[in-house]
């Protein structure tokens, strides 16, 4: 399996010292962009990496980055390591994020981000591998797109990754007692005031390794502010209603989560993989790894990342063949 790229980046740079295209040659993958328009008149910026023959494309895959991220920059460079393993992979960045237009970090309501998804998602398919086995990867918040993703449309994804998915914010997390029980209050009355404080700063409880919490700031279009009150009310009521909804995720699943992630509950991880109907599910909680897994010692990243490709190409290959894909459940700790 080829290295994360995160392994060339510095913290200035997720391309190191190589432009964008000649980090994309130098991968062995071709790399295009787009705005597209969504229903609500906002242009939403999308991009897919494909792999560079001798590779053959074994299937697609989506991905869905989390709140404050973008499909550039950390995300980017793991797109580029499924497109060199054979991945035909596509991104969206959501409203008020990366390129996106909206107002920045501002997710009022999830349901308008799953639809932009979704007919992104759904145009990329069709354009590029219709008659391939299609997979969603997701981070954080992207967790719960990708699951009300699989949950609006049964039957049309062959499994998902959930890296560090928000099924459940940790108590470490959220903001402190009584301002959670009154968000509702307050972001009826004052949506976008950036009022909600955490329990510390999200980029410091996420990434391990120092140069890459740089590498984090170092991006022009992420947002280090507080979450405004609406956005941080939307993320508790989207945990709450995932969480009453479990048994009814069926689809294929690989469950990835640091033991000590303080951000999304790792809790919360083990009892979707136990409420999960899906006839085909894995669980690996990596002992002492935090938030972003990406973020953590290249070690440890070559371990997470390599169970993920692995767990994507055992399922593509069969079904790009026309044999069975299907896997048993099972439940695997991370070293």
């Amino acid at each position: 399996m080829p290295k994360h790229p995160i392994a060339e980046a510095n913290e200035h740079s997720p391309f190191g010292s190589l432009t964008p295209d000649e980090f994309y040659a130098r991968h062995s993958v071709s790399h295009c962009s787009e705005f597209i328009t969504n229903s609500r008149g906002l242009k939403l910026f999308t991009q897919w990496w494909t792999p560079l023959p001798p590779t053959q494309v074994v299937g697609v895959l989506c991905v869905v980055h989390g709140f404050t991220g973008e499909s550039s920059w950390f995300v980017q460079l793991t797109s580029i390591l499924f497109a060199q393993s054979g991945f035909a992979t596509c991104a969206i960045d959501h409203q008020g994020h990366g390129f996106s237009d909206g107002l920045a970090a501002h997710i009022p309501d999830i349901n308008p981000v799953v639809d932009d998804a979704i007919a992104f998602f759904d145009s990329f398919r069709a354009r590029h591998a219709p008659d391939l086995p299609a997979f969603l990867y997701s981070e954080s918040l992207g967790g719960a797109i990708a699951l009300y993703i699989t949950l609006r449309q049964k039957g049309a994804w062959s499994g998902l990754i959930l890296n560090g998915a928000m099924c459940g914010i940790s108590d470490k997390f959220k903001p402190p007692w009584p301002l959670e029980h009154l968000l509702f209050a307050v972001a009826w009355l004052l949506p976008t005031w950036r009022v909600v404080p955490t329990r510390g700063s999200l980029l410091n409880v996420s990434f391990k390794e120092e140069w890459k919490r740089k590498l984090a700031v170092a991006s022009p279009r992420r947002s280090v502010a507080r979450p405004r009150a609406a956005t941080a009310y939307e993320l508790l009521r989207v945990c709450g209603d995932l969480q009453g909804r479990f048994e009814e995720v069926d689809v294929p699943l690989l469950i990835c989560h640091g033991s000590d992630d303080v951000v999304c509950d790792p809790g919360c991880a083990e009892e979707l993989y136990k409420r999960a109907t899906s006839g085909d599910k894995t669980l690996n909680i990596y002992p002492g790894m935090w938030h972003q897994l990406v973020g953590e010692p290249e070690k440890n990243v070559e371990l997470v990342f390599g169970d993920m490709v692995e767990w994507l190409r055992t399922r593509a290959l069969p079904a790009a063949r026309g044999g069975d894909n299907t896997g048993t459940a099972v439940v695997e700790g991370g070293a």
